[in-house]
């Protein structure tokens, strides 16, 4: 649909623009809200007589940015200081609403952040140009010094060439040492153990149990009882 502007609509159009935008776009959000008409005579001329006061207004607008703004803001040189890690790099970010509210502490000029021309926040210690939107025709350009809070942490101090090559030709005699003393020492060792071991295992035959025997007492001998009873009977004669 082929529209006129009315009013300005900031990344769009501003008043007077005849512009083609889509249908949707124009029914549903510019023409409810008397941003945008339909493009026809009338219209346009009414577009042109506000596009026309728009302008002398904006000229006013400027002219007071100039006068009492540009002097007071450009060139401003502010510090900001932030925590930071090993590596340098910061803790969050320093954002255009840190920026304008920091103007406004240091000139007592009343910013919004959407005018502090940031594309992305500041992530990086170090100096930063910053433009400042005053007007949409009058800009201002500031300096913002990003700095660690309480100073950069200092970094563990590398060991000399000369005292990192000698520490380590000390460590490989170490070493070295360490290793023909473990081996002189295990060979006497070895051989004091082979020393003790017998040359073959004697195997001690167990004792043998004691094997107790009942003796029975024997039956007296029948003959000699009977030589007993003859000698007897001699005697008697």
């Amino acid at each position: 649909m082929k529209v006129v502007f009315l009013e300005e609509v900031e990344g769009t159009a501003r008043t007077g623009d005849v512009k083609n935008v889509a249908d949707g776009f124009a029914r549903n959000y510019l023409l409810p809200r008397r941003l945008a008409a339909p493009a026809t005579k009338h219209y346009i001329a009414v577009a042109e007589q506000k596009a026309t006061k728009e302008a002398k207004r904006q000229d006013r607008v400027d002219d007071e940015a100039r006068e009492r703004l540009l002097p007071l803001i450009d060139g401003q040189e502010m510090t900001i200081e932030v925590l930071v890690g090993e590596q340098g790099k910061l803790f969050g970010s320093v954002t255009s609403r840190d920026i304008a509210e920091r103007l406004q502490k240091d000139t007592g000029v009343e910013l919004e952040h959407r005018q502090v021309s940031l594309n992305q926040p500041i992530r990086e210690i170090g100096t930063h140009e910053v433009p400042v939107k005053l007007t949409r025709n009058v800009i201002a350009n500031i300096t913002v010094n990003v700095h660690p809070e309480g100073g950069m942490p200092e970094p563990e101090p590398e060991p000399e060439p000369e005292a990192a090559e000698a520490e380590a030709s000390e460590d490989s005699e170490a070493a070295s040492e360490g290793e023909t003393t473990e081996a002189t020492t295990e060979e006497p060792a070895a051989a004091e153990a082979s020393a003790d071991e017998p040359a073959a295992e004697e195997t001690t035959p167990a004792p043998e149990e004691e094997t107790t025997t009942e003796t029975t007492p024997d039956a007296p001998d029948e003959a000699t009882e009977d030589e007993e009873k003859g000698n007897a009977s001699q005697d008697d004669s």
